[in-house]
């Protein structure tokens, strides 16, 4: 875009004032594949991942390969942000009051309920009457971690401004608070700080945070003066993650302008930015391309972590929406500053919704003029000297009534029927899987590295590393043939136990224990594996370095331990049904390793879970190091696991009383006519009843 001639300032603008099309960087979003495992587990690395861990891109060559990918973010948002299942938009009641009216624009206090009993505030900023058309275009404006939330008004900064200008433009306008700022003060901004019993349930600040901005625009369509048709977002920082996020999720969008927040270095620096299991497989950049094609600018400053967006950032969402044949609806700027929304910033911003919102070219008419902020006194609806509405949840109450949401939407889906079991199971198999961040590997992901086979007393035993390809994973194990296994059709069992493969062989032999010699006699095969960090892979220092940065996000970038040896599961029973002769595949655990596998449970064809007697009548055992997954109470934890796998058989002994996810499974099952192939025991069964199980379960598929 440089041209000879032109004055140095002129240049310099016009340098860092990109079009698309520039040449995008060969970079993925995954280790590269490789033809090799690795010689050790590199999930368990040292250290984990970090928001400032860099990010790279993925090579996406298709569109329809990059809309696979966007509807996995889109997911993966919505589980981390405990939206999944999206939750009923219950009435506003919004308020709407106080209008002043000034040069060009008019200003009134908002007020409504985002949930029922919790208040999201803001001013509204909209043309004069008469001033321009009688719709015009709806923009919301999020702010970022500015000590003055939406009142922020500094050279560095003004959120006033932006509101003011658009409305002189033909907007209507609405800046809201995030979470704790100003108004919106029933919580702190940091309420849930490093509190993983919320996170169990899908409650976070980022995910409240997310469905107040999806609120806010559900709150702009119910204006009679607003377009339906040309809705838009804009802010910076951490408003910039909020634009993303709103972004990717909601078409009603017509345009988004995420600034100084697109970045593949640091991600954001505050919960409210980082839900947990929100970036271990997805990063800013893939987030913010998941607006595509609809128009979308993207400002980067020259002294913040957005600095290579000439170079990384743009340049790799411009080749999604090259995929799409719109590269112009993409623009990406830099600027010399530091972390801002300067007047510079904004009047980027100005001008290419003008383009596509206002169809207005004229460059002129979408300056900044001058402006003057209201008294903050003026400004705020609920002051600090001023009691909350008689309704507003206190803390405790909102957490209360967020957690019975979550129950309450599994609930309402319980499976009656055949119908309802396949409804259940289309809402809730997608959740389980971002939940649990696994994926059932294809065959052609599937890497193996064999020893030579050995032969024992009606056996053939063959150990293996297992893992898939980029993923890091390298699972040692052990696979037991019965005798003439090649001309069989088999059945296969998956055993799972807390110390690995050690657990099912004679101690100091490695010549198979009686639970396992009692399958191989019944003509199944059997597959032992350490799962991560257990057996040959357990490793007390990587298990200490996984808990000690909790506090830093840990669960918004990494999996947990009981996710990886899920996961784990899923990739056993995976290779399984590559191996010539398998039909079918059953999965047993013992201790904990029956929860692992239970929640395993859709990728098999019968479970049989020793439910270790685990307490599900309180969080405490699921916020242990082995048994914590983000979200995993807000899924339906154990009940709706063994659910998506119904009417399979299914085995669940060792429950105690208070293993309440017995009962409701139970529920199930007699609705759908299955009860004979669901069993649930107080006690533990021994090696012989569980062997006699899996062969009856396996002769009924």
């Amino acid at each position: 875009m440089f041209r000879p001639g032109l004055p140095v300032a002129v240049a310099l603008m016009c340098l860092l004032m990109v079009a698309p099309g520039a040449p995008i960087m060969p970079v993925s979003a995954d280790p590269p594949a490789s033809a090799h495992l690795p010689a050790t587990d590199t999930r368990a690395a040292v250290p984990p991942n970090t928001l400032d861990t860099l990010r790279t891109f993925p090579p996406i060559k298709t569109q329809a390969e990059w809309e696979a990918r966007r509807n996995a973010i889109r997911e993966q948002i919505l589980v981390s942000c405990g939206l999944a299942p999206l939750p009923p938009k219950t009435p506003l009641k919004a308020r709407v009051f106080g209008k002043v009216v000034r040069d060009g624009y008019t200003i009134e206090k908002v007020s409504f309920q985002t949930y029922p009993g919790f208040y999201l505030a803001g001013n509204l900023y909209r043309p004069l009457p008469g001033a321009v058309a009688t719709t015009h275009p709806g923009v919301l404006i999020a702010h970022g971690h500015w000590d003055e939330g939406r009142m922020a008004d500094t050279p560095n900064g003004s959120i006033p401004a932006r509101a003011i200008t658009f409305a002189r433009q033909g907007y209507v306008a609405f800046t809201y608070d995030m979470v704790g700022y100003n108004d919106t003060r029933q919580v702190t901004h940091r309420v849930w700080a490093n509190d993983r019993r919320h996170w169990l349930w899908g409650i976070s600040e980022m995910g409240l945070q997310t469905w107040n901005s999806l609120r806010a625009l559900d709150f702009l369509l119910t204006l009679p003066d607003v377009d339906k048709n040309r809705l838009a977002i804009t802010g910076e920082s951490g408003g910039g993650t909020q634009t993303m996020m709103l972004g990717a999720i909601d078409d009603r969008l017509a345009a988004v302008g995420p600034c100084v927040m697109v970045s593949h270095s640091m991600q954001g620096g505050c919960l409210c930015e980082n839900a947990p299991g929100l970036r271990v497989d997805y990063s800013n950049m893939e987030i913010a391309a998941c607006a595509a094609p609809k128009p979308q600018i993207m400002v980067g400053a020259a002294g913040d972590w957005t600095r290579t967006m000439l170079t990384v950032e743009g340049p790799s969402v411009a080749s999604i929406y090259a995929l799409y044949g719109k590269p112009d609806n993409l623009e990406y700027a830099l600027f010399p500053f530091n972390h801002n929304i300067n007047q510079t910033s904004r009047e980027a911003v100005y001008s290419f919704f003008g383009k596509t919102l206002l169809h207005e070219t004229n460059a002129a008419k979408l300056k900044e003029p001058p402006y003057k902020m209201e008294a903050v006194a003026d400004l705020r609806v609920f002051p600090d000297d001023q009691p909350l509405p008689s309704d507003a949840k206190t803390p405790q109450a909102l957490t209360d009534s967020l957690i019975l949401l979550g129950q309450t939407e599994v609930q309402r889906r319980k499976p009656h029927d055949r119908r309802s079991l396949t409804l259940f199971q289309k809402t809730y198999a997608p959740i389980w899987q971002h939940t649990l961040a696994v994926e059932t590997p294809k065959p052609d992901q599937l890497l193996t590295e064999t020893t030579p086979s050995t032969s024992g007393e009606g056996y053939t035993r063959t150990d293996l590393h297992l893992g898939r390809a980029g993923r890091g994973d390298s699972i040692p194990v052990t696979l037991f043939l019965p005798p003439n296994s090649a001309k069989s059709k088999l059945s296969a069992v998956v055993l799972a136990h807390p110390n690995g493969r050690t657990a099912f062989l004679e101690a100091g032999t490695g010549v198979p224990g009686m639970l396992v010699r009692r399958l191989l006699a019944l003509g199944q095969a059997v597959l032992l594996f350490d799962a991560f960090l257990t057996g040959e892979r357990a490793d007390a220092k990587a298990l200490e370095a996984r808990q000690r940065p909790f506090g830093e996000f840990f669960d918004t970038y990494n999996r947990t331990n009981l996710q990886e040896r899920v996961q784990d599961i899923l990739t056993a029973v995976a290779y399984l049904r590559t191996r010539p002769g398998v039909q079918t595949v059953a999965l047993a655990g013992q201790g904990q390793a029956g929860l692992w596998a239970l929640l395993a449970a859709p990728a098999a064809d019968a479970v049989a879970a020793d439910c270790a007697r685990l307490d599900l009548t309180t969080d405490d055992a699921l916020l242990t190091e082995d048994l914590y997954a983000p979200g995993l109470r807000r899924l339906g934890d154990f009940q709706t696991a063994a659910v998506l796998a119904a009417p399979h058989p299914l085995l669940l002994h060792n429950t105690g009383d208070r293993f309440v996810a017995a009962g409701w499974v139970q529920e199930v099952y007699s609705a759908l006519g299955a009860a004979p192939v669901m069993r649930a025991e107080a006690s533990p069964l021994t090696d012989a009843a569980l062997t006699d199980w899996l062969k009856h379960s396996m002769e009924k598929r």
